[in-house]
């Protein structure tokens, strides 16, 4: 199985990374540093750059492309003091603008092979769970979700569109009080890809299986 994975440097997506190549597919992670074997120089925020990255793919096909490059710029910011315009563009460039720039430019090597696609968003990003805090983090994944489910409509049934929760996990981002490891999380996540189909498109779950509120 081809494999393209955003933001695989570290974290989340080095872990699907190395799960990926440990059980023989053929992998290839972005990274916006320097590039190194398996992995190709991208950054989702710039279109050139994502332009780039897809031509050196030369329109190969691609099973499964997973969208996990994102930040989360607004941590530990406080209403009246913080969040300001700046923070609000670069997190939606990355987490929302840049989805869809990736997706949007691999679209013909993902139709190539009757591939699917596959969001990393965040129980930060449901409605139902609201609970204050994180504005521009919450609304940026919430932004992913509702874009990943359009998609999912727009894209059927040829490429099915999923949408996922890693859990809280120990990564640079979650913290060590997170509650789950970078390798439970990703074998987790792993498994629901390979679930994804035209019957599931458009779903939002946890990384267990869990159905999440949207």
């Amino acid at each position: 199985m081809n494999v393209l994975i955003t933001g695989a440097n570290r974290g989340i997506g080095r872990a699907l990374f190395d799960g990926y190549v440990a059980r023989g597919d053929d992998v290839t992670g972005t990274t916006r540093g320097t590039p190194s074997d398996g992995f190709v120089q991208a950054d989702v925020t710039d279109a050139a750059s994502v332009r780039a990255m897809a031509v050196q793919l030369d329109g190969g096909p691609l099973d499964l492309l997973v969208c996990n490059a994102g930040v989360y710029l607004d941590k530990g910011h406080e209403l009246g003091s913080g969040y300001g315009a700046d923070v609000w563009a670069d997190t939606f460039a990355a987490n929302v603008t840049g989805v869809f720039l990736t997706i949007e430019a691999l679209l013909p090597n993902l139709r190539a092979a009757g591939g699917k696609i596959a969001i990393i968003s965040s129980q930060m990003g449901s409605s139902e769970r609201a609970s204050g805090n994180a504005f521009v983090y919450r609304a940026s994944k919430a932004a992913a979700l509702n874009l990943g489910r359009n998609l999912s409509v727009e894209l059927a049934p040829d490429i099915a569109v999923g949408i996922y929760h890693p859990g809280w996990v120990q990564t640079d981002m979650g913290g060590e009080a997170a509650a789950i490891s970078v390798a439970e999380s990703s074998s987790g996540l792993i498994k629901r890809f390979d679930a994804l189909g035209p019957k599931t498109t458009g779903c939002f779950e946890m990384w267990n299986g869990e159905p999440m509120p949207y």
